[in-house]
């Protein structure tokens, strides 16, 4: 069942999602060559203590770390580990934060010296995408109106989405309905109504949209193993348009 917000629940939305983006937004500083994931993930781990929350991934069906650190061909859910960054490198970051009963989810991928044009060009199409989703996750569209502006998008470029994981609804629980596939049919699906709190999550490759899943039984890699960006923004469905919840304020 989609579960439609109240404002004093959407308050409390709000708050989460800006300290997801808060940890997000100060681990993704920390991304440097020779730094590993493990200590990002130590960082995470520190800060979203300070605000007093605690992390939606650790300990999710057993995934050991706090938030997941994709490096290159993998796309999603890589566990954190002795693994260090290296100039060139596209890193995935996902964070989740659960605060006062709801959660926070977004993502961001970022390039650390990456000079590679084609590469280059990868992840800006990621963020074109999820902001081609959000400007279609408004009163009254359909949900395939925003899977749609995703795999479009991503197309248009002359990239591929993966197809075997998706965004998903987010409140209470990190995964509430609907699913958010990164592909679609404009004009159907359910109709978005104002309220729905939607984390929307282009995944795309350079490659083939096909993935395999390691033997951990958590990192998700491209079966090519070309390079996939990752990026992510929980939103509420608005009028006109939508309220991004987790963007950090810039003084």
């Amino acid at each position: 069942m989609i579960i439609i917000k109240t404002p004093d629940e959407l308050v409390q939305m709000r708050e989460s999602s800006r300290m997801a983006a808060l940890v997000l937004d100060r681990v993704a500083q920390k991304v440097a060559p020779g730094v590993s994931t493990a200590e990002l993930d130590d960082f995470a781990r520190e800060e979203i203590g300070k605000l007093g929350a605690v992390s939606a991934f650790f300990n999710y069906r057993g995934y050991p770390g706090y938030i997941c650190a994709s490096i290159n061909d993998e796309v999603v859910h890589g566990i954190p580990g002795t693994r260090k960054i290296r100039l060139g490198d596209v890193v995935s970051l996902d964070v989740g934060v659960t605060y006062g009963g709801f959660v926070g989810d977004t993502a961001t991928t970022v390039m650390v010296g990456v000079s590679d044009a084609e590469l280059i060009r990868l992840v800006r199409t990621g963020e074109e995408a999820l902001s081609a989703a959000i400007l279609k996750a408004v009163t009254g569209a359909r949900l395939g109106d925003v899977c749609h502006a995703i795999e479009s998008t991503a197309i248009a470029a002359g990239f591929s989405v993966v197809r075997d994981f998706v965004g998903h609804g987010v409140g209470r629980k990190m995964h509430e309905d609907p699913q958010i596939p990164n592909f679609g049919v404009p004009g159907t699906g359910p109709k978005l109504k104002t309220g729905m709190t939607l984390a929307i999550e282009p995944m795309i490759n350079m490659g083939t949209s096909e993935v395999d899943v390691m033997p951990d039984g958590w990192t998700v890699r491209t079966k090519d193993r070309k390079p996939s960006v990752h990026f992510e923004h929980t939103i509420a469905v608005q009028e006109g348009s939508a309220e991004i919840l987790t963007c950090v304020k810039k003084k």
